[in-house]
């Protein structure tokens, strides 16, 4: 009977980039387990481990060696194997040299459609020891590494240096290469709390040892609850609820080892900047978690998260304090700045900037919208003068400084400045909601000419980049005009809008120049965003059939 073990394969490098690492981590696991698993061995458990400087894997209760195998190989039928008196032909012989072995050795299978020369041999099952160093170096050479980097004076190449490699089958060392380190039983520590080496004793000690003697949370999933427990107990001594966004969350935990939240202050005269600049200012660019009181209003506080277990963590609060006070106070100039011209002055500008070279700068763009804005609204008994002016003035907070510094809060400044400059609430609203849906859970638009504006801004992209040729192809799709697909539809359909999809098409069609010849791209868009009703319906549990059904009435 095999007896099985437990297998350790460790990957130590220098800090990998941390918006890759669990992709490079799954691609490790999903890699080492195929390799295995063609070579007739599973492991009964599988753990991945991910860290800022290191890849691991470890495979619970994997066989220690293949079972042995019969290897069956035929050869040519008997007809063609002898001749009338029973001698062996040249085929015969020929199949008997390729096996090593003389004719007489060979036996005979005969099956309902005939009778064949096979050769059969025992083969000896090779241990996982043995198999380890292939497996890993082949799953090392097809991660998913856009770039890869070289160092020293090795050929070799990978995401980042490579310093040691852990692999171990029990309590024993599998010592064979890969990407020309000797692989043993010695991991490495925190790189400041225990920088020397580690000598493991079992594979199953890993995680263990790593945490209570190198300083070192192994487990990506742990060490991310850590964060997040440690940032919400710091923000309740604060008086507040820590803001944890998820993708932040993911990128702290890809940073650190050894999680320790400090927590910190700033100038409470920065909180009459509109909270969506500090909360980007803290989040993006300081990898901040910010403090919100029960209401939702930031608070003069913020949680980081330090790598190291410090002495002295005053000294690490005052810090990143003195960091964060410039950054709000480069702000806080964009803000004041901003706030001198009108959101419609820099209209102007966007005639400068290139929406497409086929279709015009983003003026024109903003030319072609708000006239299909206000033919939208008027079909749906709308205000159609708040979506025309919604349009136009749609992009104009894309020239502020403030978006220029932090574009992830297009939209939401040229909410702030449409309200400081009198605008309707309507137009205001818009501002920010043109961009809704923005990704596969987001809300659509609240407000009709939000629903309006986002609606037609996604139909003149859309057609606009089919008439001149640029569809989706494959994976690539630079407009990301399966995404504008999805949300005419969600907002067509949750919206509840009685509107005519080619209609809206036809429309767009003739807000574009003659050369461009948008009208003969109708159809093809057309069939472009009912490609994706399908798979929208498909989410919503409905089967296609009834959806090819309800089409094929069009």
């Amino acid at each position: 009977m095999t007896t099985s073990n437990d297998l350790l394969i460790e990957i130590g490098t220098e800090e990998l980039p941390p918006k890759a690492l669990q992709t490079l981590s799954n691609a490790l696991t999903e890699g080492v387990v195929a390799g295995f698993k063609k070579a007739a061995l599973e492991a009964q458990e599988v753990v991945s481990y991910a860290a800022p400087r290191r890849l691991a894997v470890l495979l619970k209760g994997i066989p220690e060696k293949q079972k042995d195998q019969l290897s069956e190989r035929r050869g040519p039928a008997i007809k063609a194997a002898f001749d009338a008196e029973g001698n062996p032909s040249k085929a015969a012989q020929g199949f008997a040299r390729s096996c090593g072995v003389e004719v007489d050795a060979l036996d005979r299978l005969k099956t309902d459609k005939g009778e064949w020369l096979v050769f059969k041999q025992e083969l000896a099952g090779q241990s996982t020891a043995e198999l380890t160093a292939d497996i890993v170096s082949k799953s090392l050479a097809t991660l998913p590494i856009p770039k890869r980097m070289r160092w020293g004076s090795s050929e070799l190449d990978f995401v980042r240096p490579v310093h040691w490699i852990v692999m171990m089958l029990g309590d024993q060392a599998i010592t064979d290469k890969v990407m020309d380190i000797s692989a043993g039983k010695q991991t490495v520590g925190h790189r400041f709390h225990h920088p020397a080496a580690i000598e493991l004793h079992h594979a199953t000690d890993y995680a263990d040892v790593l945490e209570k003697t190198g300083y070192v949370v192994a487990s990506f999933a742990q060490r991310r609850e850590v964060v997040r427990q440690q940032a919400e107990a710091a923000a309740r001594e604060l008086g507040g609820i820590a803001k944890i966004d998820a993708s932040l969350l993911d990128e702290v935990t890809a940073l650190i080892e050894w999680p320790i939240a400090v927590s910190g202050s700033f100038d409470k005269k920065f909180l009459d900047i509109p909270q969506e600049c500090l909360i980007s200012s803290m989040q993006d660019h300081q990898k901040y978690f910010p403090v919100m009181d029960q209401s939702g209003a930031l608070l003069p506080h913020f949680i980081t998260i330090s790598n190291i277990d410090s002495r002295n963590p005053a000294a690490v609060r005052e810090g990143n304090e003195r960091v964060i006070n410039p950054r709000f106070s480069d702000a806080a100039f964009f803000w004041e700045q901003d706030r001198k011209n009108s959101l419609e002055s820099y209209r102007e500008a966007t005639k400068k900037i290139t929406f497409q070279k086929q279709l015009g700068s983003l003026f024109e763009k903003t030319e072609r919208v708000a006239t299909l804005s206000e033919d939208i609204a008027k079909q749906m008994g709308a205000n159609s003068s708040d979506a025309y002016r919604a349009a136009t003035l749609s992009k104009c907070d894309l020239m502020s400084d403030m978006v220029g510094e932090f574009a992830e809060l297009q939209g939401i400044m040229g909410r702030y400045y449409a309200q400081k400059d009198g605008e309707t609430n309507a137009v205001a609203d818009a501002m920010q909601q043109q961009y809704q849906p923005g990704f596969a859970d987001d809300v659509i638009p609240a407000s009709t000419t939000g629903k309006i504006l986002s609606l037609a801004d996604r139909l003149d992209t859309l057609l606009g980049i089919f008439a001149i040729g640029m569809k989706p192809t494959g994976s690539k799709d630079p407009y990301a005009l399966r995404r504008a697909a999805i949300g005419v539809l969600r907002i067509l359909i949750e919206g509840e809008l009685s509107l005519d999809l080619k209609q809206l098409l036809n429309s767009a069609a003739n807000n574009f120049n003659d050369d461009i010849k948008a009208d003969e791209a109708v159809n093809e868009t057309f069939a472009f965003v009912m490609e994706r009703l399908r798979a929208y319906y498909k989410d919503q549990g409905i089967a296609g059939s009834v959806v090819d059904a309800i089409a094929s009435v069009n």
